[in-house]
């Protein structure tokens, strides 16, 4: 986050969980927050809440390394929120997606287009937090059959990029086989085709008009 003061910006520091579970590359599913032995055993809860927030995410983990919470937002109402669990009564990567998958009310003919991987390039590149709740709240929104959804990133953000990774799920899912990119003037299609669509080879065209 960037804060003006004046003439003045000052970015704070950069938010970062500790640890990640993700269902499969690029589909984040919970939140550790890890304490060291002299803070109780639940102190990572609340900024685990925050980060999970971020994600969008229903499962939170704290820890002081003597045991666990488990901050649970799927739980039926009158069900305790949170418990104390240890190590061994953890619950498996299962059973935390079937939960995943009720609390998001996904359809068994959604699966196949909400779980499509992403695209890999071979390096260490992924989206951002950011694009990644624009990537996956887009294809859940497809996916349940809306046909009108509209994505508003600023200028840097990586527009283009999100985009991309968009396309290229619902492709590779078949759950859209033609898809136009439009932009407002010929340098950028050429810039878009030749970098973040090049993936796409010889099944992308440039359309020209007359």
């Amino acid at each position: 986050k960037v804060i003006v003061r004046g003439q003045l910006g000052l970015r704070k520091k950069v938010k970062s969980a500790d640890i990640v579970l993700y269902h499969k590359p690029n589909m984040p599913l919970a939140v550790i927050e890890a304490k060291a032995n002299q803070h109780e055993v639940g102190k990572g809860i609340q900024q685990g809440l925050d980060y999970a927030h971020l994600l969008d995410v229903p499962f939170i983990f704290a820890s002081n390394g003597d045991g666990f919470v488990f901050h649970d937002k799927t739980v039926k109402k009158g069900q305790p929120i949170e418990t104390k669990i240890d190590l061994n009564s953890s619950p498996s990567p299962e059973q935390l997606w079937k939960k995943f998958i009720e609390y998001k009310g996904y359809t068994a003919d959604q699966l196949p287009t909400i779980t499509q991987d992403y695209h890999d390039d071979g390096t260490d590149k992924s989206p951002r937090y950011y694009q990644l709740q624009a990537i996956n709240k887009t294809l859940e929104a497809i996916s349940s059959g809306r046909d009108r959804v509209l994505i508003v990133m600023a200028t840097g953000t990586g527009k283009t990029y999100t985009a991309f990774q968009i396309i290229w799920r619902l492709w590779k899912a078949k759950k859209k086989k033609r898809i136009l990119f439009l932009a407002d003037r010929n340098i950028l299609v050429d810039q878009t085709r030749n970098n973040d669509f090049e993936p796409f080879g010889s099944a992308m065209t440039k359309v020209k008009g007359r």
